[in-house]
């Protein structure tokens, strides 16, 4: 029976309003956080007695750290409950924290609206294993590449947005801070409305018994995940990519003012042409991976990101920072189309890179343990994200620019795929089988033939 088409999913009740609710829950996420940002940069400087990008950089610290210290628990939850009604009582407490986080915002407490930031990490730890384990119960195998594709699609729209709509509402006068605290409670009830229609997800593990010890439970959730080698580097690369965007998107707003010379519009602009790349991406997955779980597509997602990470720092080598820091001032240079182009295609790479590893990752992992492995993966993520503000800090501090790290995370990336090809030999022959099937390239025939028959013979010994 043919799978159908991804966006028909959209209409149908068994993704649609779990669609509709992590998108809330993503937009809400960065509206908050940006609206907190801008709040604290621009409005009320005369409130705090530290620098306030000390306090931008605690804001992104404080939100990832529950990502550590509680996914091994919010993972044992969500196989042991159903998932639905454990979804509307995360949404209803994203409610609760939104209304503490109005208070901080109408008052202009910043300690209320670091509590609510906080609370708000603990949601989004709590929401993670459910959101992407709940989608193998709901999809078929056809239809699980789609449906993640437009779960990232939605996720990086929604945080484009959320991102836009944070910083906009906050700065208008005289009363953002409680047009911020609307919005954010309004989009916290739209998600826990559209959570209220996700149907009955049974969990997969009832009679399991919580451990509620941290430090041995995230111990144990990973030695689960490590037994399946596919699984475990499926993984490894996922966290890759966490730590390589995280280092384009921590460095893009000095990137945009002191390489290209760019307001904050122009960061916008490049924050968004990233996003619809990463969309695009991971909307063009389903397609290519022929409506199945296609590792191949991996390979080449990890040559894009190397590639176009390298024509970056060609492209900016010799580029002067513009005069004037307008949109249309960087739109109408054309040196800088060439960036466009590389931001664009370092999204849309990315998109081909994580969204076959987040299929594989569900389709491969165990059903019992599937909550508490990609309890496991958010884990490795926060751990890549920390380690990548680190690295990104102590290359920059050795009087690195920013466009010479953009090149070494790309050549590292390099390094990274082929450690990984080289450990799990599958990536690159369902890569070699792709590239027949996608391009027909008759050369490939034979070397995949080869590939298929040593193979084999390596299996018939074995069996001896």
């Amino acid at each position: 029976m043919r799978a159908p088409n991804q966006f028909s999913l959209l209409r149908q009740r068994r993704f649609a309003p779990f669609f509709w609710t992590q998108f809330a829950a993503a937009a809400n996420d960065n509206v908050f956080k940006n609206a907190f940002v801008v709040f604290v940069t621009f409005e009320a400087t005369h409130l705090v007695h530290v620098d306030p990008g000390m306090i931008v950089n605690l804001i992104g610290a404080l939100f990832i750290f529950p990502f550590m210290l509680l996914s091994a628990t919010s993972g044992q939850l969500a196989d042991k409950y159903e998932k639905s009604r454990l979804i509307r009582l995360i949404k209803l407490f994203e409610i609760a924290i939104m209304a503490i986080g109005g208070v901080g915002f109408v008052t202009g407490s910043i300690a209320v609206l670091f509590v609510a930031l906080a609370l708000l990490g603990v949601h989004s730890t709590l929401f993670g294993p459910v959101k992407y384990a709940i989608l193998p119960q709901h999809l078929t195998i056809g239809e699980l590449t789609g449906g993640n594709g437009m779960v990232e699609m939605g996720t990086f729209v929604a945080i484009l947005l959320g991102t836009i709509a944070g910083g906009l509402v906050v700065a208008i006068k005289p009363a953002g801070t409680t047009w911020a605290a609307a919005l954010t409670i309004a989009i916290a009830i739209f998600g826990w409305l559209a959570s209220r229609k996700i149907p009955h997800t049974p969990a997969v593990a009832p009679d399991l018994m919580i451990n509620w010890n941290l430090f041995t439970e995230t111990w144990a959730n990973l030695k689960i995940a490590h037994r399946n080698l596919l699984v475990w580097r499926s993984m490894l690369g996922i966290s890759w990519f966490w730590f390589y965007g995280a280092i384009y998107l921590a460095q893009l707003p000095e990137f945009a003012r002191g390489v290209l010379g760019g307001d904050e519009h122009v960061f916008t602009l490049l924050l968004a042409l990233f996003s619809i790349g990463i969309g695009a991406g991971s909307l063009m997955c389903e397609r290519m991976s022929g409506r199945k779980v296609e590792i191949g597509i991996v390979p080449f997602g990890s040559i894009g990101l190397t590639l176009f990470a390298i024509d970056l720092w060609l492209a900016t080598r010799h580029i002067a920072p513009a005069a004037s820091g307008t949109v249309s001032a960087f739109i109408a240079a054309a040196a800088d189309w060439r960036i466009i182009a590389d931001i664009v295609l370092l999204g849309v790479f990315g998109g081909f890179y994580t969204v076959p590893l987040y299929a594989l990752l569900q389709a491969r992992s165990q059903p019992s343990h599937r909550s508490r492995i990609i309890a496991a993966n958010n884990i490795l993520n926060a751990l890549f994200i920390v380690v990548s503000a680190l690295v990104a800090i102590g290359l920059l501090e050795a009087g690195l620019t920013i466009p010479e790290l953009f090149l070494i995370v790309g050549v590292l990336n390099g390094v990274v795929a082929v450690y990984i090809y080289a450990r799990v030999p599958e990536f690159p022959m369902r890569f070699l089988a792709w590239l027949r099937r996608m391009f027909r390239i008759p050369l490939l025939r034979s070397s995949f033939g080869r590939c298929a028959r040593s193979r084999s013979r390596r299996q018939r010994w074995m069996r001896r």
